[in-house]
C-alpha cells in the first residue's frame, strides 16, 4: 500500500447533519461530541447535527465543528500507519492532534477561539476571497501586486495546479479580479466567505490568538506535520506553535504541501474528516496518488471491517 498520509480539511466542508450517523454508531464519537459540548460550554452537537445552516455557517461554529468530526473519525480509524499529516487551514489542528503535538481538548478551544476571532478581524475589517482558475502562481503574485494600488490583496491558498484563491479588502480582490480576467483566467469568482481569511486584514485575529498558543500545552510531534506556512514537515513544539501564529494571514500552500508529501514517500492520501474537497485536489495535484475518505458511519464501518 505504500506511505499514508492523513490529511484534514479546512473550512467550507461543514455539512448540517455532519456526526450524527457516527455518534449513533459508535460509542467514541458519542463521547467525543459529549465531551466537546462541556468543554466549550454550549451544544456544538446540535448544531453540528441540526443546524441551522446559517449557525452552522458562523466562523466561530464551522471551525470547532469540522475539527470535532475529523478527529472523531480518526478516534474511531485509530489507523495504525500513519506516516505523516497535514490539514488544510484549520485542518492543521486536526492533523497536529492525530499527531501526538496538541491535546483534544486545548486544540478544541484554539479552534473555537480562532474562529471567534477571525469572525470578529472579518467583522472589524471587512474583506473579501475570490477563487481564480486557470492562471499560474507567478501570474497571480503580479496580479496581486498591480491590485495592491487599489486595496489589500495577495494570494491565500495556493488549492492545486491553476486554483488559486486571493483575499484581502474589497476594493483590493475586485481590482485583482477584473486584471485576472485580462490575463486571461478561465474563471474567476468572488466567494461568500465571512472575512478576508489568510490575508494581512486577519492581523487582529493572529494578534489574539498568540497569546493562547502561548499558553496551550504543544509537544514535539510523534510524526511529521506538513505545515501550511512552509509546506514543510515540522515536529518541534516551538516551530509548531510560531507556524500556527503565521498561518493565521500568510497563504495556504496546499499544493506545494502534497507534492512534498509525495516526494516524501507518500504514496496513498487518506482525508479524514467531513467531504471531499481535499480529495479533489490531491487528484489534480498527484493524479497518481491512491486517493481515499472518510467521513460518514458507512465509510468508516467499511474500512473497520
Amino acid at each position: 500500500m505504500g506511505t499514508t498520509a492523513y490529511i484534514f480539511p479546512g473550512q467550507g466542508s461543514q455539512y448540517v447533519g455532519m456526526g450524527k450517523d457516527l455518534c449513533a454508531e459508535f460509542d467514541a464519537a458519542k463521547a467525543l461530541f459529549a465531551k466537546a459540548d462541556k468543554v466549550l460550554g454550549f451544544s456544538l452537537s446540535k448544531i453540528c447535527f441540526d443546524g441551522p445552516e446559517e449557525e452552522l455557517k458562523q466562523t466561530r461554529n464551522t471551525q470547532p465543528a469540522i475539527f470535532l468530526h475529523s478527529i472523531a473519525v480518526w478516534n474511531i480509524l485509530k489507523p495504525g500507519d500513519p506516516a505523516m499529516t497535514a490539514g488544510h487551514s484549520l485542518g492543521e489542528y486536526s492533523a497536529l492532534v492525530a499527531a501526538g503535538a496538541i491535546a483534544f481538548e486545548e486544540a478544541l478551544k484554539l479552534v473555537r477561539l480562532r474562529g471567534e476571532l477571525m469572525q470578529k478581524a472579518g467583522e472589524e475589517n471587512p474583506g473579501t476571497m475570490a477563487a481564480v482558475v486557470g492562471l499560474e502562481a507567478q501570474t497571480i503574485e503580479e496580479v496581486c501586486r498591480a491590485a495592491s494600488s487599489d486595496g489589500i490583496v495577495q494570494a491565500a491558498n495556493f488549492n492545486s495546479p491553476g486554483q488559486i484563491v486571493i483575499s484581502g479588502s474589497v476594493a483590493g480582490v475586485r481590482k485583482a479580479m477584473e486584471l485576472a480576467k485580462q490575463r486571461g483566467a478561465k474563471l474567476v469568482k468572488e466567494l461568500v466567505v465571512s472575512g478576508a481569511f489568510h490575508s494581512p486584514l486577519m492581523r487582529s485575529a493572529k494578534d489574539g490568538l498568540k497569546s493562547a498558543l502561548d499558553r496551550t500545552a504543544i509537544r514535539d510531534a510523534q510524526i511529521p506535520v506538513y505545515a501550511n506556512v512552509s509546506a514543510k514537515p515540522v515536529r518541534k513544539a516551538g516551530e509548531i506553535r510560531t507556524l500556527l501564529f503565521e498561518q493565521v494571514t500568510s497563504p495556504v500552500r496546499w499544493e506545494e504541501t502534497i507534492r512534498n508529501m509525495s516526494t516524501d514517500g507518500a504514496s496513498t492520501f487518506v482525508e479524514t474528516g467531513p467531504g471531499k474537497v481535499l480529495q479533489g485536489l490531491v487528484k489534480r495535484i498527484a493524479p497518481e496518488a491512491a486517493i481515499a475518505g472518510f467521513d460518514t458511519a458507512a465509510t468508516v464501518a467499511a474500512a473497520k471491517n
